[in-house]
């Protein structure tokens, strides 16, 4: 993966085009003229890079070049779009050649026409059935190019395939283990690489202490100008603690650079409040805000749940404790390391503020709850028995009831029941962490676990 895609920078738009063509005459080639026409007018306007050969493919050799030529470009998707019923047999050749999840589109027959004009429905599903049978992972999406759900439909298919490809490129940094007895957050480096494809790349926690430290002083000052540019309130701290949180956010910075990654987690306790003499979180939320994926307290796996719903396009997430629950509703919390873009808006009544620590009174974290009345999704990524397990409900965020320090969120999940779902997911092994995004996102990472082939915990 590309350092642009590490510094928060939109994932990459291009996208494979293969259109399968006909050897034969058949069906109502007019009508696939015309949706092949509607197809790239609608990837164009769904902001797709689109690559493809000059002609439909038709055979082994015209597939296996378009491929090579897709590849050849950098493209992490691949579409697969069928217009008139072609050659069932090449099912198994794009399979031998594209090693991904792809997306079969099947495009509607002409309405006004009393015979069949393309039977591009029934052409995918066989292609379907075929690729299902090889044990090879796809999305489906069906309709027609000029209707927005259609479009919308193929841009959620084509974020998941190339999120399966992505992340078998991507590097996760840790920097020290996870916080002393969270060994639910214990790292598993070899599964992470068998099963998701992703590297762990184990950093040092003091030469990141000393990294910190060695950060040029006017770089600091720089930062620290930045930070007080923010009209962040200060509660109990001062000006002067800004310039420790400047050297985190610097060292951190450098290290995505220097190292390629893409998401790392950081052992933020007990060394670095006990040695720097702060606590991380202000830099955390100020990276995360920016598209840089940090964790806190050594939590690789929830680095990978935010680095899969960047890549996905879903936004930020704040990772937090299952703090309480009713029936109903859950209580999230943690003492403060949510994006500022979560939070109400900076001056607001109920805007964050920088304070110290609740429990080791220490600056710097981030107090205030995050903003309420809007959908929101609660998602996890995790290892038990040797595989991976994703999970997601999605609920809507609700004013508070009460106050606490650190970041919370009150959200209301009317579907479940919600002391039902704790308990199948504290017997599946899921850790103490989840991640909260704003949206509903359910079936997209639903449909990732699919695709990536790892079990889906409803």
């Amino acid at each position: 993966m590309s350092s642009s895609q590490s510094t928060g920078n939109s994932p990459s738009r291009k996208l494979g085009l293969l259109t399968i063509g006909r050897k034969r005459p058949g069906f109502d080639q007019q009508w696939n003229q015309i949706m092949r026409t509607k197809a790239d007018e609608a990837l164009a306007a769904c902001g797709f890079q689109v690559i493809s050969a000059e002609q439909p493919v038709i055979d082994d050799q015209t597939t296996r070049e378009a491929i090579s030529l897709i590849r050849s470009k950098g493209c992490e998707a691949l579409l697969v779009l069928q217009p008139s019923l072609g050659n069932g047999q090449l099912a198994l050749t794009v399979s031998q050649e594209w090693d991904a999840p792809l997306v079969l589109w099947a495009t509607p027959e002409r309405r006004e026409s009393n015979i069949v004009s393309s039977c591009s429905l029934v052409a995918q599903h066989l292609w379907a059935s075929v690729l299902r049978q090889a044990g090879r992972p796809f999305e489906f999406v069906y309709g027609d190019p000029d209707e927005g759900q259609t479009r919308t439909a193929l841009t959620t298919a084509a974020d998941i395939c190339r999120t399966v490809s992505a992340l078998k490129h991507a590097k996760v940094g840790l920097v020290g283990q996870h916080a002393p007895g969270f060994l639910n957050m214990a790292v598993d480096g070899p599964l992470i690489r068998k099963v998701l494809g992703a590297q762990l790349h184990p950093l040092s926690l003091p030469q990141f202490i000393d990294r910190s430290r060695a950060i040029d002083e006017q770089a600091v000052a720089r930062d620290v100008a930045a930070v007080r540019e923010m009209n962040l309130p200060l509660n109990g701290v001062t000006a002067a603690d800004l310039a420790t949180n400047s050297r985190y956010y610097l060292a951190i910075e450098q290290l995505i650079e220097e190292e390629s990654l893409d998401s790392m987690a950081v052992q933020c306790w007990p060394e670095l409040p006990n040695v720097m003499g702060q606590w991380p979180y202000l830099a955390f939320s100020r990276l995360n805000d920016q598209g840089r994926v940090v964790a806190l307290e050594g939590d690789v796996d929830g680095a990978l749940t935010c680095l899969l719903a960047k890549l996905l396009n879903l936004g930020v997430g704040f990772i937090t404790d299952w703090l309480e629950h009713e029936e109903h509703s859950i209580t999230f919390w943690h003492p403060g390391n949510a994006p500022l873009q979560l939070c109400n808006p900076v001056g607001s009544p109920d805007g964050p503020s920088l304070g110290e620590h609740f429990n080791i009174r220490k600056p710097l974290v981030v107090d205030g709850p995050l903003r309420s009345d809007r959908p929101v999704t609660i998602a996890r990524l995790w290892r038990c028995d040797d595989q991976y397990h994703l999970t997601a409900c999605q609920g809507r965020a609700v004013p508070p009831v009460r106050k606490l320090t650190g970041n919370h969120a009150l959200v209301e999940v009317p579907d479940r029941d919600v002391r039902e779902w704790f308990d199948e997911l504290c017997h599946a092994g899921m850790p103490h962490h989840v991640v909260l995004f704003v949206g509903h996102h359910r079936d997209t990472f639903r449909r990732l676990a699919r695709a990536m082939k790892i079990n889906w915990a409803p």
